[in-house]
């Protein structure tokens, strides 16, 4: 008998649905923005690149989306786009705090300095929080709404990324829990998607990706590579009515690098 493919059978799974989406001009955010359009939903692009940020809503089309600066470490620029979700389309839906930043990574913590270390955590972690308060302003007058925030891999373990990147994705589990506990009464769901090293101009350098796109981040599924779409199909289910029980869960997408100590124990890889 012939069957359906899993795509056909839930079709556009955002139809309708008004979404603004922070650090949307490139990689991830970028890639989230594509996809959800393509489920149905009508998206609101910030970023601090108005140039790509443009190109990423042209390419979209004007009647899908549009694109607005904003930096999310300033609340006015965060409520503003918020505000024009509400203006052009008459409510905000889902709110995905996407956009972070990564400082040097030094190996000692003597080399490291607190204005590089309190610039991550502006952007990576007070600029969740503004993006869920903002979001939180609309959705909690209409009992209803759902917020993603963009975790990490070294939000789960230590000896990943340098002491400020790691402490900020640690800070957006706790935040994402937190709101969620508070934001459930009023219908509203708060989730982290958490996921290990993909490429992107973010994470390039840092993770020293070969020319096929590996890392040299240990992953249990040998010989797959994450890809920006897996990311974006699992927001598109965190943002669907598919996940309207789920609330206060950090989605790992980590080919199974938290679970298990790769140089010991019966599945030992070294």
């Amino acid at each position: 008998m012939a069957t359906i493919s899993s795509e056909a059978r839930v079709g556009k799974r955002l139809e309708g649905k008004v979404v603004v989406i922070t650090g949307a001009a490139q990689g991830i955010g970028a890639c989230i923005a594509r996809m959800f359009v393509n489920h149905g939903a009508k998206v609101v692009c910030m970023d601090i690149n108005k140039e790509l940020g443009q190109s990423v809503c042209n390419d979209l089309g004007s009647e899908n989306a549009c694109f607005l600066y904003g930096d999310v470490t300033n609340e006015s620029d965060i409520e503003n786009a918020i505000n024009s979700a509400i203006d052009r389309h008459g409510k905000l839906d889902i709110m995905i705090n996407n956009a972070a930043t990564a400082d040097e990574a030094k190996q000692s913590i003597l080399d490291n300095h607190l204005s590089d270390f309190e610039k991550v955590m502006r952007v990576n972690v007070s600029g969740v929080f503004l993006g869920i308060k903002q979001a939180a302003r609309v959705m909690i007058p209409a009992k209803t709404g759902c917020i993603i925030n963009l975790g990490s891999i070294s939000g789960s373990v230590g000896g990943i990324a340098s002491h400020a990147y790691t402490s900020s994705k640690h800070a957006v589990v706790g935040l994402t829990r937190n709101a969620a506990a508070e934001l459930g009464k009023h219908g509203i769901r708060v989730n982290c998607l958490s996921s290990h090293a993909v490429l992107t101009p973010l994470s390039q350098n840092f993770f020293k990706f070969d020319q096929d796109g590996h890392s040299r981040v240990y992953s249990n599924l040998k010989g797959m590579v994450l890809q920006p779409e897996d990311l974006a199909s699992a927001a598109v289910y965190l943002a669907s009515d598919e996940a309207r029980f789920m609330s206060g869960h950090n989605l790992m997408l980590d080919g199974g690098f938290t679970v298990i100590n790769p140089a010991f124990g019966l599945f030992s890889k070294f």
